[in-house]
């Protein structure tokens, strides 16, 4: 919303685009693309290093001056001093396409986590790439779908990497480059940072007192901002902290964001009012409606880039954010997935004996009238794979047949051909959760929606639990400490029970939800999608009307219908 910009080369008929949403240096400085160096560096960048005061400070020690306070000339600064290997020096969340033009080559670049969507397709002939899928639907040759996209759609709630819903565009894997040589049509990838689960700290009380150090500067790194900002308060454990992080003397015009329900199952509002007189700032809290959802239901559809079943949420928060002048808000994504928040990490167990019984019984349990064991046939899928369709499955093959009009081992098949996984089987069972957690839900919905919904209205989420050092650190906590408690996330609790409220933390889990069921089955958008689909969508309609279909699946077949049609 704040600037725009074209860098064009004639000779390699490359042209490189920015829309900027300006955070740091508001000055025309940090316009973009940036070139470097009398010309021979070009950079368009889309995140934020929070590194980059310390990389700057070494840059200067080296000879280099600059001409901005921005990060981005700090990202050619440090390519010119250590070339590629710069990226892994970055801490931060970041997609972007550096052009030597000396050398005749163009890096894309993509944080460690995954945080920015970077999109590319690459052949000898061309390299196109951009922040969204949607940008590639004018470019010739690149509109054709790919036919299976429905298939994870409906199996995962969303398209897991490298699957998008074109043939020819696919994610590029987080820490990872790709370098193209102009001219030649040549390119190769490579891996510059990736993170493990090596068990090493094991006292509790150091975990602790490093958790809460770690964090700290997590969050005040996240703080670095020339431009307005806030912190995504829900009431929950993981907003809370970061929160009460944020809400440092020093930091006067902090902002938190809440929304609540008038429906009382759903609203955390009695929690968020516990935090407020602890923290100096200014609080705008939102009562989102029934009716609001049904006005911007088809505005949220339309804006998401990937179907997702996540994503409404950080929608209506990024909007608010923005009529409130924020340019950036702080999220709790990441705590959940570290510290064993959901119910998976609880499960493990049992699925550890149930991935155990014969194929045979495994495949054939949806022919059971009981819908609960239905998913038990993902098990017999090999690997990570297996484990979260089981925990975290929509559809199974059976009903995914009967929607697509498919033979179901064709279903099968695709299934297990793709996504390529890591092997989890070396890991502690609650560490399996949580990298399955991190690499498949996380990356595939949480993340993603949170770019696309809050830059939807030229917002900039950010996430201090992905911090680098933070995420290093916590898979370097032994299972036995990390997960082990009464409650879920007892380590992260404890070591912030300093500060935060006992009723936030000894509470039942609600998630950031909404009262869906209701909304949905309501909605005259969703009617009409309803009306124009097939035969199996209009039953599956009937079903959720009834309570034998949850909100999710529902919204899956809306988004099949909506993204199908282009």
């Amino acid at each position: 919303p704040d600037d725009e910009g074209i860098y064009s080369l004639p000779e390699y008929h490359l042209v490189l685009g920015n829309r900027r949403l300006a955070l740091q240096d508001l000055s025309n400085a940090g316009h973009q693309p940036m070139s470097y160096h009398n010309g021979r560096y070009h950079i368009t960048y889309n995140g934020e290093i929070y590194n980059f005061l310390q990389l700057k400070a070494q840059l200067i020690q080296e000879g280099f001056t600059f001409k901005s306070n921005s990060d981005t000339e700090v990202i050619l600064a440090s390519f010119t001093a250590w070339g590629t290997k710069a990226f892994e020096k970055f801490n931060g969340m970041f997609a972007f396409a550096l052009l030597d033009t000396h050398n005749a080559n163009i890096y894309l670049v993509r944080d460690a986590s995954g945080i920015k969507p970077l999109y590319y397709s690459a052949s000898d002939q061309r390299l196109v790439f951009a922040s969204e899928i949607k940008a590639f639907k004018p470019i010739p040759g690149l509109q054709e779908q790919d036919p299976k996209w429905p298939i994870f759609m409906m199996a995962y709630g969303h398209l897991p990497e490298p699957i998008t819903t074109l043939k020819h565009v696919k994610p590029l894997k987080k820490g990872t480059f790709l370098k193209y040589k102009l001219g030649k049509g040549t390119w190769s990838t490579s891996t510059f940072s990736e993170f493990s689960y090596f068990e090493k700290i094991s006292d509790r009380k150091d975990a602790i007192e490093e958790v809460k150090i770690c964090l700290a500067k997590a969050v005040k790194r996240h703080l670095l901002s020339d431009a307005p900002i806030g912190v995504f308060l829900s009431g929950g454990v993981d907003s809370s902290i970061i929160a009460l992080l944020a809400n440092d003397k020093s930091n006067t015009h902090l902002n938190t964001l809440s929304l609540y329900f008038a429906e009382s199952q759903y609203s955390e509002k009695r929690y968020q009012d516990i935090l407020l007189p602890r923290l100096s700032c200014n609080h705008h809290q939102h009562l989102l409606s029934e009716k609001e959802f049904h006005n911007n239901l088809p505005a949220i559809i339309s804006d998401m880039d990937l179907p997702s079943t996540d994503g409404i949420n950080t929608w209506f928060i990024s909007k608010y954010a923005k009529a409130n002048g924020l340019k950036a808000v702080l999220s709790g994504v990441g705590g959940d997935e570290l510290y064993g928040g959901y119910p998976s990490f609880n499960r493990m167990k049992v699925v550890e004996k149930l991935e155990k019984l014969p194929d045979i019984f495994l495949k054939n349990s949806y022919k059971t009238s009981l819908k609960k064991i239905h998913r038990l046939c993902y098990l017999s899928l090999e690997g990570a794979k297996g484990k979260y369709l089981f925990l975290r499955g929509h559809f199974i093959p059976d009903e995914i047949a009967r929607h697509l009009n498919m033979d179901e081992k064709e279903v099968w098949d695709i299934l297990k051909e793709e996504p390529v996984l890591d092997n989890i089987s070396n890991l502690s069972l609650k560490n399996q959760a949580s990298s399955m957690e991190m690499n498949l839900y996380m990356q595939n919905q949480l993340l993603r929606d949170a770019d696309i919904m809050s830059m939807a209205h030229g917002v900039e989420i950010r996430v201090p639990f992905l911090d680098k050092e933070f995420i290093t650190l916590s898979l370097q906590i032994q299972t036995s400490i990390k997960y082990a408690g009464n409650y879920r996330k007892q380590l992260l609790i404890d070591a912030f029970k300093d500060i935060l409220p006992e009723p936030i933390w000894n509470r039942p889990k609600m998630g950031f939800s909404f009262p869906f069921k209701d909304w949905l089955a309501n909605d005259e958008y969703v009617k009409n999608i309803i009306h124009s689909g097939s035969d199996a969508v209009k039953k599956d309609y009937i079903k959720f009307r009834s309570g034998k279909l949850h909100w999710f699946q529902l919204l899956s077949l809306i988004l099949l219908q909506h993204h199908a049609k282009g």
